[in-house]
């Protein structure tokens, strides 16, 4: 039944109610009964304007739009704590990464200043070789090679070449430089061995530490020469 059938169905009761009240009443000549007939009218006319089915459709749909709006909040309350935890996710991985990459580095030096320290250790001294009449360069750098740490042989070769290019004799006629490594006087070589004149091992001995001891290391040494063309 439609609203209007049902406010038509109540007006017209209400009606007949009042018209049987109004004859009831001026025959028995009671006022009283004809009010209680009008209220009952107007009661049911009342009645009449709250549709049943429209409130039920009205609270299903508040019902409706409620659960939809916890679900938007449920939902938006999920992305926001999964974003939260992939950011924390991703910050410790960042910093797991970072130890990681550290304490590589820091194992890679060490194992760097241990084969340093290694080489060091194997390097060989002048008294290790017997004494010849005659060294060729072959020969004079081959020693070199065993007593220089490998990773300053370079530097310590660079300035031999550039001093005396591996003449163990060599001599200088204006200043009488002598020696690998051109000493002046020749002579404070005698501090490495007294056959500093015909060894080339003792002079190489000389030469390393004169270079460890006045500028740290051969390399330190060439960047001097290389800076002043002497050291």
């Amino acid at each position: 039944m439609s609203r209007i059938s049902v406010r038509g169905f109540a007006v017209a009761s209400a009606t007949a109610v009042t018209a049987v009240g109004s004859v009831v009443g001026v025959a028995s000549g009671s006022t009283a009964q004809n009010n209680d007939a009008e209220a009952a009218a107007a009661d049911l006319t009342l009645l009449a304007d709250i549709p049943a089915g429209q409130q039920a459709q009205v609270q299903t749909t508040s019902l409706t739009q409620q659960a939809e709006t916890q679900a938007i909040a449920a939902d938006t309350t999920a992305k926001k704590d999964a974003e939260e935890a992939a950011r924390k996710a991703a910050a410790e991985s960042a910093v797991a990464k970072k130890e990681a990459a550290e304490q590589a580095a820091q194992e890679a030096k060490e194992r760097a200043e241990a084969e340093e320290a290694a080489s060091r250790s194997a390097t060989r001294d002048a008294s290790d070789f017997t004494p010849q009449s005659s060294y060729s360069i072959g020969e004079i750098q081959s020693m070199a090679q065993s007593m220089v740490a490998s990773d300053q042989y370079q530097c310590f070769s660079n300035i031999v070449d550039h001093e005396s290019s591996w003449n163990y004799q060599a001599v200088n006629a204006s200043s009488g430089a002598y020696g690998l490594f051109q000493a002046l006087p020749g002579s404070k070589m005698s501090s490495a061995g007294s056959d500093w004149q015909t060894n080339p091992a003792t002079q190489i001995k000389w030469g390393l530490s004169y270079m460890n001891d006045r500028y740290g290391s051969p390399c330190d040494a060439w960047s001097f020469w290389q800076a002043n063309n002497w050291y």
